[in-house]
């Protein structure tokens, strides 16, 4: 079972702590909901636990079956949705799932072809992205966490830019997640978490 474990873990920007002293394990198998008012240090976490950034002091552990896991193979291991990160807009859909599965493959056999139609986007798979709606590209992030074979998922505000039937569809993706990942979530929104059993005020390490 793959564990994510935190030992006073800190994050300063400056002279300001974002959080601090946060000890946490969070194992496969289990979703958590990060929440707390904006600019409270959600996304912060999130992209700490990670890999994308360093802790300013304490220790992030990551291991399999007792097996740690180096911090540089731990990309292979996540995948993250958030409104801030980029994607490839000069790429048609198509070719953003082919070169998405040249690093990261789609789990279940999943082809580029079966995704376009799991996003509801087959219509545009010939179209470069940077003609995609606001909720298009969101639904097509949103799409790359779900589908990717990778054990933890990690989805900061996920229903951003969403339309209702944008929001039923990611609900919906939510319940499919296997069993044996680990899902952790940043939102201030609870219809996104509604779901979670495990909810953390990050206000907490204040």
């Amino acid at each position: 079972m793959l564990t994510i474990t935190t030992e006073n873990i800190g994050k300063k920007y400056r002279r300001e702590w974002i959080f601090r002293r946060v000890n946490l394990t969070l194992a496969a198998g289990a979703s958590y909901t990060f929440v707390g008012p904006n600019g409270s240090g959600k996304s912060t976490l999130l992209q700490l636990l990670a890999g994308n950034l360093p802790a300013t002091e304490g220790t992030l552990t990551y291991s399999m079956v007792d097996k740690l896991i180096d911090s540089d193979d731990w990309f292979r291991q996540v995948s993250i949705a958030a409104p801030y990160l980029e994607l490839v807009e000069e790429l048609t859909l198509d070719e953003l799932l082919t070169f998405h599965q040249t690093f990261k493959p789609f789990r279940n056999g999943l082809t580029s072809e079966s995704v376009a139609d799991r996003l509801l986007l087959t219509h545009a798979r010939n179209k470069e992205i940077k003609y995609f709606s606001s909720g298009m590209k969101q639904r097509v992030k949103l799409g790359l966490a779900f589908f990717s074979n990778s054990p933890i998922v990690i989805l900061d505000e996920p229903t951003s830019n969403l339309d209702q039937q944008g929001a039923a569809w990611y609900h919906e993706q939510v319940r499919q997640l296997g069993a044996d990942q680990l899902l952790l979530i940043g939102s201030n929104q609870p219809e996104e978490y509604d779901f979670c059993p495990n909810v953390i005020d990050v206000m907490q390490w204040k």
